[in-house]
């Protein structure tokens, strides 16, 4: 039966790799991660990226002439519900009562670019890492739908998180 023996070992395998990750259970399917045991602690979480576009579709976003509206405000209230609803978009992410989210988004002239930060805190068992790299993609896709019929070569890039602190494993910069 050297079949069953090949399907042994690749059991054996795949226990030890669940072994390893926390989102899964002991039969290889995706669970949430319990955090009942864990201190409630101060945790804040600081993401950025950009969209490069047109000049030309810069400066129509700086003379608030972009048909569909103010860009850079829609993006800002955008990107606060994205980090609020993170949890309804991302499967094993944890709800999380948020008690602050700051959003900054500025033109980047030289870069043609817009630039996003988002900084979002809360005191709880779980970080708010998710939130904040979820805040910057909504702004981002946001300005990528209300700009695109101007400008279909936008480019979403270098989606980051950048500094974390709290928890167990305390503060993070980005290297």
């Amino acid at each position: 039966m050297p079949g069953w023996r090949i399907y042994f070992i690749i059991n054996a395998r795949k226990a030890q790799i669940i072994m390893e990750l926390t989102h899964f259970n002991s039969d290889g399917r995706a669970k949430m991660v319990d955090v009942t045991g864990k201190e409630d602690s101060e945790r804040e979480a600081v993401a950025q990226g950009s969209i490069v576009m047109s000049p030309a579709t810069v400066a129509l976003i700086k003379q608030g002439a972009m048909g569909k509206g103010d860009v850079l405000a829609v993006a800002q209230v955008a990107a606060i519900m994205g980090a609020k609803k993170t949890p309804d978009i991302i499967p094993m992410c944890h709800p999380v009562m948020l008690s602050g989210i700051n959003i900054d988004l500025s033109i980047n002239e030289s870069e043609s670019a817009v630039n996003i930060v988002a900084k979002v805190k809360t005191t709880g068992k779980t970080g708010v890492e998710m939130e904040a790299l979820t805040a910057i993609a909504t702004a981002a896709l946001t300005i990528y739908d209300m700009c695109k019929a101007k400008d279909k070569n936008m480019i979403i890039k270098d989606i980051r998180l950048i500094e974390k602190k709290g928890g167990k494993s305390g503060h993070y910069i980005m290297k």
